[in-house]
């Protein structure tokens, strides 16, 4: 298992990384919110040479201009991942399976041109706090969120940093 974090505006620019293959960065948030961190939380992880992916935070509601948004604000750059966080927003909504759906297609319509063949997200990632890499879940997943104190620990389910470069490359 592989070790990383997950960052939004409520971290410092400066966290360690420390022993991290990876870094998830919050780009965004409805049609509106950029992280006003997300620059420098970036750079904070390519010098540490950690594979970096973003993510948005989904909310019910015109995903076509969710998606724009999102692709247009994270940073494009090969190896990069993207994530969709799909979970009830502060008013206690979310979007539908439809919605997400939606999202992530129109996300892999317009950055990715790799993989043709499905709409479905190339890897799950799961937030489930309990013993790192065991989520409770059945599905196959690359990435898990095991914890949220002090700030959100993540493993990937990768045997080596190479591994996820690769498979995050499409090579």
């Amino acid at each position: 298992m592989l070790r990383g974090i997950d960052v939004s505006a409520y971290q410092s620019t400066a966290f360690s990384t420390d022993g991290l293959s990876f870094v998830f960065v919050k780009a965004t948030e409805g049609r509106t919110y950029v992280n006003p961190k997300l620059t420098a939380q970036v750079k904070t992880a390519r010098d540490a040479g950690c594979v970096v992916g973003f993510y948005h935070f989904l909310w019910p509601g015109d995903i076509t201009a969710q998606a724009e948004y999102f692709v247009g604000k994270a940073p494009e750059k090969a190896g990069d991942l993207l994530a969709v966080d799909w979970e009830a927003t502060g008013d206690g909504t979310h979007a539908s399976n439809a919605e997400k759906d939606r999202f992530i297609r129109k996300v892999k319509q317009l950055r990715l041109t790799v993989d043709t063949t499905s709409y479905a997200g190339d890897g799950l990632w799961i937030a489930d706090y309990v013993t790192a890499g065991k989520p409770r879940i059945k599905a196959s997943w690359r990435f898990h969120q095991y914890t949220d104190e002090p700030l959100d620990r993540d493993v990937a389910n990768f045997g080596s940093k190479a591994a996820l470069k690769e498979w995050a490359t499409g090579d």
